[in-house]
């Protein structure tokens, strides 16, 4: 990583760390949804963008870091720090046991058995059979935490939207980090040549099947705790917030954002944070249309995405220019 690229990333996290002071706590709570989505998106980039799985699935996998934080604080009483690495170690279990029979499936029909999670996660969250712990219908209500106290005895008055906007960033960086090591580590150049051509990886000597399990475990565990945060930030939890569209929504956002692209991923969450949004004030009677329009926009303006079209634009100002993942690989 060049100093330039390293000057430009403190500069944006010092202004991160400033926002929730000159924005209201509403906007604050939005942002604390982009920093869950880019972590979502992160994990599902990880998979399809540098391992080239498709999924229409990782909604699934959000639910159940959702559900998982939710129940451990409404009925064992947990912290809601502490939920998260249970949350997403739990995911990670899951996406890699659903990746192994995977293994078998490409392309669309992998897409389409994804779909399928997808699709049977709501009506599983509201049988019978889990509505003791799920709460069935009816979801779980979760108390927003407040700041520690520390945080006062030494003068830092934050409300609970800050304290939660800080908390979820703290958790953000460190997965960012542990992404960038992953990519640009042998795990990555491992993931890149399988997307590229299984059957030159596999003459590599890359155990393959290993590596696509391990992809959809790490993608998973990233989805999880974004939806253990994001479980926590709304307060709520229930079977209808996590239908399909959720998944089909969280593809979009790496497509906006930019395939095999970590700054794709914070693109992507600011995309499907505000758009609709916007498009819902600009139409009240049609705002899925003007959504539409706003994709197919972006889509059509910048067909590698919102980080492909600023890699270009920073090369044509002389100011640098970020080499995408695979040119970056020794």
């Amino acid at each position: 990583m060049s100093k330039k690229v390293v000057t430009v990333t403190i500069l944006l996290i010092a202004a991160a760390c400033v926002l929730p002071f000159v924005v209201s706590n509403y906007r604050t709570f939005q942002l604390t949804l982009v920093l869950v989505y880019a972590i979502a998106l992160l994990g599902l980039n990880i998979l399809t963008g540098y391992n080239g799985q498709i999924s229409l699935g990782h909604g699934a996998f959000y639910a159940i870091g959702a559900y998982t934080a939710a129940m451990l604080m409404d009925q064992a009483g947990m912290p809601y720090w502490a939920t998260i690495p249970i949350a997403g170690a739990v995911c990670l279990l899951a996406g890699f046991l659903f990746g192994l029979p995977a293994l078998r499936l490409e392309g669309l029909y992998l897409a389409l058995a994804t779909f399928a999670l997808a699709v049977s996660m709501p009506p599983i969250l509201k049988s019978h059979l889990l509505e003791r712990w799920s709460g069935g219908v009816q979801g779980i209500v979760i108390v927003k935490p407040d700041p520690p106290a520390f945080l006062a005895d030494v003068g830092i008055k934050l409300n609970p939207d800050q304290w939660l906007y800080y908390f979820a960033l703290a958790i953000a960086l460190v997965l960012f980090v542990i992404g960038w090591n992953l990519i640009y580590g042998r795990i990555g150049r491992a993931l890149i040549a399988i997307r590229d051509h299984h059957t030159a990886a596999e003459a590599m000597g890359i155990n393959t099947a290993l590596y696509k399990s391990l992809a959809f475990g790490v993608s998973a565990m990233y989805t999880g705790i974004a939806g253990a945060l994001g479980a926590i930030a709304v307060q709520f939890v229930a079977p209808d917030s996590f239908t399909v569209f959720l998944s089909i929504t969280l593809l979009v956002g790496i497509v906006v954002g930019g395939l095999a692209s970590l700054s794709g991923a914070i693109y992507g969450a600011l995309f499907i944070q505000f758009v609709p949004n916007i498009a819902d004030e600009l139409s009240k009677a049609a705002p899925w249309a003007v959504f539409g329009i706003f994709l197919i926009g972006f889509v059509y303006l910048m067909p590698t995405g919102v980080a492909g079209a600023m890699r270009a634009l920073l090369g044509r100002l002389g100011r640098g220019k970020l080499s995408p993942p695979k040119e970056a690989l020794p």
